[in-house]
Protein backbone atom coordinates (compact mmCIF):
# COMPACT_ATOMS: atom_id res chain seq x y z
CA UNK A 1 0.00 0.00 0.00
CA UNK A 2 2.88 2.35 0.78
CA UNK A 3 4.35 1.76 -2.65
CA UNK A 4 1.04 2.58 -4.30
CA UNK A 5 0.74 5.83 -2.35
CA UNK A 6 4.35 6.75 -3.14
CA UNK A 7 3.78 6.05 -6.83
CA UNK A 8 0.61 8.16 -6.82
CA UNK A 9 2.36 11.08 -5.09
CA UNK A 10 5.31 10.84 -7.47
CA UNK A 11 2.91 10.83 -10.43
CA UNK A 12 1.28 13.99 -9.11
CA UNK A 13 4.70 15.57 -8.71
CA UNK A 14 5.61 14.48 -12.24
CA UNK A 15 2.45 16.08 -13.57
CA UNK A 16 2.85 19.39 -11.74
CA UNK A 17 6.63 19.79 -11.71
CA UNK A 18 8.45 17.26 -13.86
CA UNK A 19 12.01 18.57 -13.25
CA UNK A 20 11.60 18.12 -9.50
CA UNK A 21 10.18 14.62 -9.98
CA UNK A 22 13.11 13.60 -12.16
CA UNK A 23 15.55 15.10 -9.64
CA UNK A 24 13.88 13.05 -6.91
CA UNK A 25 14.31 9.87 -8.97
CA UNK A 26 18.00 10.61 -9.46
CA UNK A 27 18.74 11.69 -5.88
CA UNK A 28 16.78 8.96 -4.05
CA UNK A 29 19.42 6.21 -4.57
CA UNK A 30 22.19 8.59 -3.53
CA UNK A 31 20.40 9.55 -0.32
CA UNK A 32 19.69 5.88 0.37
CA UNK A 33 23.40 5.06 -0.02
CA UNK A 34 24.36 7.90 2.32
CA UNK A 35 21.91 6.66 4.97
CA UNK A 36 22.99 3.02 4.75
CA UNK A 37 25.98 3.26 7.17
CA UNK A 38 23.76 4.90 9.79
CA UNK A 39 21.18 2.13 9.44
CA UNK A 40 23.90 -0.50 9.83
CA UNK A 41 25.26 1.28 12.91
CA UNK A 42 21.74 1.34 14.38
CA UNK A 43 21.34 -2.41 13.85
CA UNK A 44 24.72 -3.12 15.44
CA UNK A 45 24.02 -0.87 18.42
CA UNK A 46 20.56 -2.35 18.90
CA UNK A 47 22.03 -5.87 18.86
CA UNK A 48 24.76 -4.97 21.35
CA UNK A 49 22.29 -3.35 23.74
CA UNK A 50 19.95 -6.34 23.46
CA UNK A 51 22.85 -8.63 24.32
CA UNK A 52 23.75 -6.54 27.37
CA UNK A 53 20.09 -6.46 28.44
CA UNK A 54 19.87 -10.23 28.06
CA UNK A 55 22.99 -10.74 30.14
CA UNK A 56 21.73 -8.43 32.87
CA UNK A 57 18.33 -10.13 33.02
CA UNK A 58 19.74 -13.67 32.82
CA UNK A 59 20.01 -14.25 36.61
CA UNK A 60 16.37 -13.30 37.07
CA UNK A 61 15.29 -15.68 34.32
CA UNK A 62 17.38 -18.51 35.75
CA UNK A 63 15.94 -17.99 39.23
CA UNK A 64 12.41 -17.90 37.82
CA UNK A 65 11.58 -14.24 38.17
CA UNK A 66 8.37 -12.69 36.90
CA UNK A 67 8.07 -12.75 33.14
CA UNK A 68 7.10 -9.65 31.24
CA UNK A 69 6.13 -9.24 27.62
CA UNK A 70 8.98 -8.01 25.45
CA UNK A 71 8.11 -5.48 22.76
Amino acid sequence: MKILIALFLWSLLLFFCWPLALLAVVLFPLVWLLCLPFRLAYWILEGALSLIRGLLLLPGRVLGGARRATP
